[in-house]
């Protein structure tokens, strides 16, 4: 039988109906600081979590994990073509980091209405695009359907472009190409979309490839690039470096060198300011267990003062100090435990309300969402958990040294 166990549940429970409880005001104190500094934690890792997964998946939907180029890619929109052949998509097809493929043509362009005017860059896309984050930020309208055969060039733009071009669903618009000669194209809006990501709703027009195709006067396999889905965004690097090394031995039927960047490379000011975020949430757990910690090590004082009649006899009786401590260690585990079940019930009842009610909204010019993004991962959370219950019962066992100060002959007259 675990003799310190069985003392520090009835000290918890009280050893009958009428006993006083460890439910004096500094405790419950303290099992309050518990709670909220655990619920504060959790709810930080979640929103900085969907934080940056809400913002990774708007720039990887506009231009993937990984984009296949040429080597001499220039800093513009208007790239160098490259040939898209059958051996180039048995080389991805095998690739077991690979999730998906497609083809794409960018084109700068100009489009002017009686009013305004806006520069634009039209992404054309084939039938093999993958829709999935189009369709989940579009506000009105349809994607580009592959098995329509209608001879309008359809387009999908953005809602601030909309906007500002005062442009509604199934209105026409005409795109100015400076090239040699000068072009220029009408479309029609099939659809709108926002995904709040000001950045890119202001650039990119989504169009069919051949419209642009034909207007640079390319050939059915010449594409701007290759975008590339891996099955997994945490081996997005290694899976970045294991295609570059396959393409280095590739060449198209140019003779172009092909090159793979990951949308890190591209975009290294966005996952750079994202992962400063992270400073940010370690911060917070830290000062989150600092202030527990401290308002737990108070309760244990002054559970130990209320109980110095009851060390004194432990000791008289031939306790030793180890093992009152260990009593006072079980209990400090037992109101630690009590704080942190109504800290993850507030955690997880606030992320379930802004999850399903937005209650909490954001100005998507500066934060580029509408409402705090959360994300429950229960390993961060069973984490967090664990780490709070740990550091929280290491920080206890200095105040539990105070025991050994307790003698017998004065404790029991102890009032």
């Amino acid at each position: 039988m675990n003799t310190e166990l069985f003392i520090a549940k009835r000290i918890y429970k009280g050893e009958k109906k009428n006993a006083k409880r460890v439910s004096s005001p500094a405790i419950k104190l303290a099992i309050t600081g518990v709670a909220l500094g655990l619920a504060v934690m959790i709810v930080s890792v979640c929103i900085i979590v969907g934080f940056k997964k809400e913002i990774r998946e708007k720039v990887i939907g506009f231009g993937s994990h990984i984009q296949i180029t040429t080597f001499d890619e220039n800093v513009s929109y208007e790239h160098q073509p490259i040939a898209f052949s059958d051996t180039l998509a048995a080389m991805l097809a095998g690739n077991s980091d690979i999730r998906h493929f497609q083809s794409f043509i960018t084109k700068p362009g100009v489009i002017k209405t009686d009013s305004d005017f806006q520069g634009v860059v039209l992404k054309g896309v084939g039938t093999d695009y993958d829709w999935n984050f189009f369709r989940k930020n579009l506000l009105e309208g349809d994607i580009l359907a592959p098995d329509d055969t209608s001879s309008v060039n359809r387009a999908i733009i953005s809602k601030d472009i909309a906007d500002k071009l005062h442009l509604k669903l199934g209105d026409s618009f005409i795109a100015y190409f400076v090239q040699d000669p000068p072009r220029a194209r009408r479309f029609e809006i099939s659809g709108i979309y926002r995904t709040n990501f000001e950045d890119y709703d202001k650039l990119y027009i989504i169009t069919e490839a051949d419209v642009l195709a034909s207007l640079n006067g390319w050939g059915d396999d010449m594409v701007s690039g290759i975008e590339v889905l891996v099955k997994d965004y945490d081996q997005l690097d290694e899976a970045t470096q294991k295609l570059f090394f396959e393409l280095s031995t590739y060449k198209d039927r140019f003779g172009n060198a092909l090159y793979a960047r990951s949308i890190k490379d591209i975009n290294p000011m966005i996952f750079n300011w994202l992962n400063l975020l992270d400073m940010n949430v370690w911060v917070i757990i830290i000062l989150m267990i600092i202030v527990s910690g401290f308002t737990m090590i108070s309760g244990l004082l002054i559970i130990i003062l209320e109980r110095t009649n009851m060390i004194g006899i432990l000791k008289a009786v031939g306790a030793r100090d180890f093992s009152i401590r260990k009593v006072f260690l079980y209990l400090s585990a037992f109101l630690i435990g009590q704080g942190m079940i109504y800290g993850n019930i507030l955690a997880l009842l606030f992320c379930f309300l802004q999850d399903r009610f937005q209650l909490f909204k954001l100005d998507p010019a500066t934060y580029y969402l509408s409402s705090v993004p959360v994300y429950l991962n229960v390993g961060y959370i069973v984490l967090l958990n664990a780490g709070a219950l740990i550091v929280s019962l290491f920080m206890m066992i200095a105040p539990s040294y105070l025991v050994a100060k307790i003698t017998p002959a004065k404790s029991i007259r102890f009032e």
